[in-house]
């Protein structure tokens, strides 16, 4: 992890105790280069829209939520702001709650979006051995947007620790501006361990793979006032 940047992962799940076919809980987990996990839970409200079932934030959601992640950082880092912010979602980020990130972040902390997702339909293949492409091997379309191979061949274990041919991750910078280069190696480090299970290259980054499984225990229980930060308590 990079000084002075943070990453924040966004999941949301349906609250079926809700009579809301919309009404969805919104998960936020960030990370900090000294390797802490901090949960975060936004209010619950109709965020499921369009027909595919897409979740977005309101505004002011956006606000509230994100300037929960940023008081956060400060309080661990003396009051002083994230220089970089990298926001991961799974679709691309609409207006309305980009600007509510925007007002959140201020001035002091620039804030990109990213949108990760599985890209299943495409595939590489070598043309010569028996192994896979290697982990860490990346194709970028453009200066936004590229496929990122997190799962693959890995030299120091001379094998491919997997069953199937790896698909990619496909990155695109869908907000604010940040070096495709960059963000992909920040996204590859975020799939390298994943301490709970001591899996090695999990393939889906740590903030999203892990604000998905911590909105599982969010919306099983109780609303709880307060309720504790540190990702240890979700484990």
């Amino acid at each position: 992890m990079r000084k002075g940047v943070c990453y924040v992962g966004l999941a949301y799940k349906r609250d079926e105790k809700n009579a809301d076919p919309q009404a969805a809980c919104c998960a936020a987990q960030m990370f900090l280069d000294s390797g802490d996990g901090v949960v975060f839970k936004g209010n619950v409200g109709p965020w499921m829209t369009g027909r595919r079932g897409h979740f977005h934030l309101t505004t002011n959601a956006a606000y509230q939520l994100l300037s929960q992640a940023i008081e956060s950082y400060n309080a661990k880092h003396d009051g002083n702001p994230p220089e970089q912010l990298f926001v991961h979602g799974r679709v691309r980020f609409e207006e309305p709650e980009w600007n509510g990130f925007l007002e959140a972040a201020g001035k002091r902390t620039q804030i990109v979006g990213v949108k990760i997702d599985d890209g299943d339909a495409f595939r590489l293949y070598r043309e010569q051995g028996s192994m896979p492409v290697m982990r860490g091997t990346a194709w970028v379309q453009d200066s936004r947007s590229a496929y990122l191979w997190s799962r693959g061949f890995i030299p120091r274990l001379q094998t491919y620790p997997g069953k199937e041919v790896p698909s990619p991750l496909f990155v695109e910078v869908n907000r604010g501006e940040a070096p495709i280069e960059t963000v992909l190696q920040d996204v590859l480090a975020l799939t390298k361990l994943n301490y709970n299970s001591c899996r090695f290259a999990d393939g889906m980054p740590v903030t999203l793979k892990f604000a998905d499984a911590v909105g599982e225990v969010l919306i099983s229980g109780p609303t709880v006032p307060n309720a504790p930060l540190p990702f240890r308590h979700y484990i």
